[in-house]
């Protein structure tokens, strides 16, 4: 069975759905996410909703396959919280680097924390889930399947975190491009055509240029402006090969049954194997 998500984020929305959750509707919600039980499902205002093929059983008298009405809520944040969130992350270079790269940081927590609130769910409080089937625990197998569902979807997307906390990705990425350090990453990360310069070779060759102002020695290599003391620390990758893992174990272009991450993690074990020099 391929596994539903790759990412951190998709693994943490998972154990914690796991973690108040029976074990038994657990495993029939892995296989109504996974054999195409969900016939439709739709996210809007912060909630997903879809239409859930249930399970024909003669002894309950249910002899037509039934269709469920399903949805799940994540608890949203609050306006003003949002206001003090979005300014700690205005003031954070990686932050706004990576989100503007759709990419979710590894540290994202970390702008959270302190506000006393957090992105990811914590516990079964986070969840808001409904469903028309008769079963009477929440979640029931039809829920289950759907957040599943939106952990494969979060891999892919994790903008829609954002989305199912109250604030779209257009309030987000505008919020962000409006604060000094957003606007000056967003004009890099613009595409903007370089200019051809016909050449007539292929190595650089130096040019003076006359200084404009007198510089001495001191303001040549200490600049105008001290740089800061402090420096953010990097953070390395918690996943490896995170580009190939968002598209998820079935992305648009590979039509196979077989996991695509799975097939290309062994794919490049072969390799490394042949090549030792490989790393």
């Amino acid at each position: 069975m391929p596994q539903f998500t790759r990412t951190w984020w998709g693994r943490k929305f998972i154990s914690v759905l796991e973690g108040f959750t029976d074990p038994g509707r657990l495993g029939r919600g892995r296989a109504y996410a996974n054999n195409g039980r969900i016939v439709s499902y739709e996210i809007d205002r912060g909630a997903i909703r879809a239409k859930v093929r249930g399970s024909i059983n003669p002894y309950f008298g249910v002899y037509n396959e039934p269709i469920y009405a399903t949805s799940a809520k994540l608890t949203p944040i609050a306006a003003s919280d949002w206001q003090k969130v979005i300014a700690d992350l205005s003031s954070r270079a990686g932050f706004i680097a990576k989100l503007l790269l759709n990419e979710m940081p590894d540290t994202i927590d970390h702008a959270f924390a302190p506000h006393g609130i957090h992105l990811l769910p914590h516990d079964d409080r986070d969840f808001t889930t409904t469903c028309s089937c008769p079963d009477w625990s929440r979640p029931c197998k039809h829920v289950a399947g759907l957040c599943y569902l939106l952990a494969s979807l979060l891999d892919q997307d994790p903008f829609l975190l954002f989305e199912l906390r109250g604030l779209s990705r257009e309030q987000l990425r505008t919020e962000l491009t409006h604060s000094p350090l957003g606007q000056i990453l967003a004009s890099e990360l613009s595409q903007r055509p370089a200019p051809l310069v016909p050449t007539s070779s292929y190595f650089t060759r130096p040019r003076w240029e006359e200084a404009t102002d007198e510089v001495t020695l001191k303001e040549f290599w200490t600049g105008a402006k001290r740089l800061p003391t402090l420096a953010e620390p990097g953070v390395g990758p918690t996943v490896p090969a995170l580009l190939i893992k968002k598209g998820g174990d079935y992305p648009a272009f590979w039509p196979k049954d077989a996991s695509f991450v799975e097939t290309a993690e062994d794919l490049y074990e072969r390799v490394r194997a042949k090549s030792p020099g490989i790393k």
